[in-house]
């Protein structure tokens, strides 16, 4: 099984060829699951996390199914973000050509003019929900010949309030139809949505093993607030590769590489008030490596899937288990190393234990120093102090046993 190439799954030897000069000869396990169905026309529920290969696992079969010569659009994948229906768009453009197929991509904040004209000449269209409405709704194509609908990150859309729209362009496919489902979760609502759009699906998981402790590295240092700058352009200085940083607001992240420029670190920032082409260049800065930092907030960095990212850097720490769970998944893929380093202030403590209690990371935590603090009583009215400053004594700086540093 673990020789198994694309072609022993039925792949075509034109796609199989324009895989292979992207250096792609193997299939990752969600591929080896899901591409033998979508070829054989089932309906497809897939389980598998960001990151696990699945826009080849329902990119590859739907390219081989879809004609050239027949009607446009015949395939649909609906994304909850536009980075995430960029890189679909970008990773299945190779294959595609390779079978003489279109694709485009329709998402907000770019010009709904020049998308208007190039989805109706297009045989796939990846779109976020909200823009491909307005396209629908001014008449600039018709989804009564989709053949294929793919729900990428459907637990993310249903998350992000995309349910009434998704019901309704769902309702404009026709009935008979392929839908391939991938989501992280088919538990609640996800899996009753998932199973209200197809019809007898197989169900597909792919729960990657847990990671070698050599593949990933967890550390949490402790420090205040208001000396996080420095401590994260030490991190910055470290031997790595590309650092992906999270922040709790959007504002905080423009602070942040402001701050980050006058230490002589050159950043980027991502969240929901830049423009589409300030997200565009700076994703693309990002990943061709010309700024190796890129710091963001959470819902700006759905969909983000870029190699080489060596560090993620909790500036701001996680909410809960899934989001630390969520954001150090960007590192250590692949069979990479990576490291998450998560700051904790005292104040934050008592929630990041719990964090890392959960995850069995009690040991790397306990470093802080931090470990049994209680959580502050509130302050009595009147006599609130500024966020972040603490008691007068200088915070503590704990750094976790086993982190590198390598200097530059």
């Amino acid at each position: 099984m673990s020789s198994q190439s694309f072609a022993d799954l039925g792949v075509s030897a034109a796609v199989c060829g324009a895989l292979k000069q992207r250096g792609i000869t193997a299939p990752f396990a969600i591929q080896k699951l899901v591409v033998g169905d979508v070829l054989a026309g089932r309906d497809v529920l897939a389980k598998s996390p960001t990151g696990s290969g699945k826009t080849l696992a329902f990119g590859v079969p739907m390219v081989d199914l879809i004609k050239a010569e027949g009607a446009r659009p015949s395939g649909l994948i609906l994304a909850p973000t536009r980075e995430l229906a960029t890189q679909i768009v970008n990773e299945l453009y190779p294959i595609a050509h390779a079978r003489a197929l279109k694709v485009c991509a329709v998402y907000g904040g770019a010009g709904i003019n020049k998308q208007a004209r190039e989805a109706p000449k297009s045989h796939i269209i990846v779109a976020t929900p909200g823009r491909l409405e307005d396209l629908l709704a001014r008449g600039a194509f018709s989804l009564d010949r989709v053949r294929i609908l793919v729900l990428d990150e459907a637990d993310r859309m249903l998350d992000m309030g995309f349910r009434p729209p998704i019901d309704r362009i769902v309702a404009q496919c026709p009935a008979k139809r392929q839908t391939l489902f991938f989501s992280a979760t088919l538990d609640g609502d996800a899996g009753r949505v998932a199973l209200e759009y197809t019809n007898d699906p197989v169900t597909r998981e792919h729960a990657p093993p847990p990671r070698p402790a050599h593949e990933m590295e967890h550390r949490f240092v402790g420090v205040e607030h208001d000396h996080r700058v420095k401590q994260l352009v030490r991190e910055l200085r470290a031997d790595r590769e590309r650092a992906l940083v999270f922040v709790r607001t959007k504002h905080g992240a423009d602070r942040l590489v402001k701050r980050l420029a006058k230490e002589g670190v050159d950043a980027v920032a991502m969240h929901g008030n830049k423009t589409q082409g300030q997200r565009e260049r700076a994703l693309a800065s990002f990943t061709s490596g010309k700024v190796d930092t890129l710091v963001a907030t959470d819902v700006a960095a759905r969909g983000i899937d870029v190699t080489g990212i060596s560090h993620v850097i909790n500036f701001d720490p996680p909410a809960d288990r899934e989001g630390y769970v969520h954001r150090t998944g960007r590192t250590a893929r692949a069979g990479r190393t990576g490291i998450g380093i998560t700051f904790v202030g005292a104040g934050e403590a008592p929630d990041v234990e719990r964090i890392a209690r959960a995850l069995k990371l009690e040991r790397e935590f306990a470093v802080t120093g931090l470990a049994g603090t209680r959580a502050p009583r509130a302050a009595k009215k009147g006599s609130a102090k500024p966020r972040h400053q603490d008691s007068g004594r200088a915070p503590k700086l704990v750094h976790s046993a086993g982190g590198r540093r390598r200097g530059r």
